[in-house]
């Protein structure tokens, strides 16, 4: 077999990642190998996707049985799988109908190209999408333009027009805003790489009241913080607020790539056929390993499981950043966590990822400012306790290495 180290990386791969210097060989539940058979405690789940683990049993199971039986029919035929996932999605939310694709970027692509389609059924000029500053909705053309975040879209220019961007958590100026020509507004209930900001109650459910108003459809991306990630199978269920489209991916496919945009009846019928279209989208394989994702989450026993370790990883965060002086207060919602940086440590969220995957745990950021943990729903409590044991012990280093250099400054 070609050996491959991270300096193949650099050498046949295009440069716009940069990936940590270790390379993950094996995973199994909440932990990683590399290729020198060090371990590390996964809280990062591949941003949020690995949802129940690595290589959990069942996920296993229904990839490999499928795997023996079919796998690409491609949008000329539907197949079992795809038709028996819609249904349960169907079943266990507010949807009627539902697109499948590949990606969570591929799922927002749709539910915009379906708001435009539907204003412009009403009338000529309702095509404005207005979306919030910080947010992040893909990385497509059309998605990173209503993401609202300049490092995303600078140098691509023309962007897509006719999106709006407001303050996030801003009612007033939403009213303020928006008027006949908006055909759709686009909310992440949880802000994630804007820095896991929660939000609020009477946000959500002004924005669902002014989209009544205004004819305009409600968005929700829940493409981070769908499939349990939140406590419940979807967040809008904690806002009782409930959208008109709803994106989910990551945690759905537990790792496999699998992505879905959910409607009702009603706005489905916008995109008649031939309007949108995708090659794989509700591949067999794909929604085989999803229907054994939403078998085993959706299930109120292991979303209670959720709340409790999340309860139990923020208060190990917030006695870490009491310790050492490096963290805020934690937020989020279930196990989408934050860890602001404090006023000191600003802009150096990165430096604890890399020092915790030198003590042995993988972490994420949600912004320079921001350690961003999402764990598996079900890590184990050991697992949970020893992670938090070798981030107190990379922030450890991290402040007795700060000290070191003011005093010999």
């Amino acid at each position: 077999m070609l050996k491959v180290t991270r300096a193949t990386f650099d050498e046949v791969m295009v440069p716009n990642y940069n990936p940590a210097a270790v390379i993950p060989v094996r995973g199994a539940g909440s932990r990683l190998w590399d290729q020198q058979g060090k371990e590390y405690i996964d809280f990062a789940c591949g941003i949020a996707v690995t949802a129940l683990g690595h290589c959990h049993p069942k996920l296993v199971a229904a990839l490999t049985e499928q795997a023996h039986r079919l796998w690409h029919l491609s949008n000329v035929m539907t197949n079992e799988p795809a038709l028996r996932l819609a249904k349960k999605l169907t079943e266990a939310t507010f949807a009627e109908r539902v697109f499948f694709c590949n990606s969570g970027g591929e799922a927002n692509e749709a539910a915009f190209k379906l708001a435009r389609r539907y204003g412009n059924t009403l009338r000529e000029g309702k095509n404005e999408i207005v979306a919030f500053y910080n947010a992040f909705h893909g990385r497509t053309l059309f998605t990173v333009s209503v993401g609202g975040q300049e490092k995303y879209t600078k140098g691509f220019e023309p962007l897509p027009g006719n999106i709006t961007h407001l303050p996030f958590n801003d009612l007033e100026s939403l009213e303020a805003h928006l008027s006949e020509k908006t055909c759709a507004v686009v909310i992440e209930p949880v802000q994630g790489e804007g820095g896991i900001i929660p939000a609020t109650r009477e946000f959500l459910e002004g924005a669902r009241r002014l989209c009544d108003r205004h004819q305009a459809l409600l968005i929700f991306d829940e493409v981070q913080t769908g499939m349990g990630r939140s406590g419940k199978l979807y967040a809008y269920e904690h806002y009782g607020v409930v959208p008109d489209v709803l994106t989910t991916a990551k945690g759905l496919g537990g790792g496999f790539p699998v992505g879905a945009m959910l409607t009702t009846k009603k706005y489905a019928e916008v995109l008649p056929f031939g309007t949108h279209g995708s090659t794989y989208g509700g591949n067999p394989l794909a929604c085989a390993v999803a229907e054994a994702v939403l078998d085993t989450v959706n299930d109120p026993a292991l979303l209670a499981g959720v709340s409790a370790r999340a309860q139990r990883l923020r208060e190990g965060l917030d006695a870490i950043g009491r310790r050492y002086g490096i963290f805020e207060p934690s937020r989020g919602l279930g196990l989408l966590i934050g860890a602001p940086m404090s006023a000191a440590w600003k802009g150096k969220a990165k430096d604890v990822v890399n020092a915790g995957l030198r003590h042995g745990v993988w972490c994420l950021v949600a912004g320079p400012d921001v350690l961003r943990i999402a764990p598996s729903l079900i890590i184990p409590e050991a697992d949970l306790a020893e992670g938090l044991k070798r981030l107190d012990a990379a922030c450890a280093e991290l402040a007795a290495n700060a000290m070191g250099k003011a005093s010999s400054a």
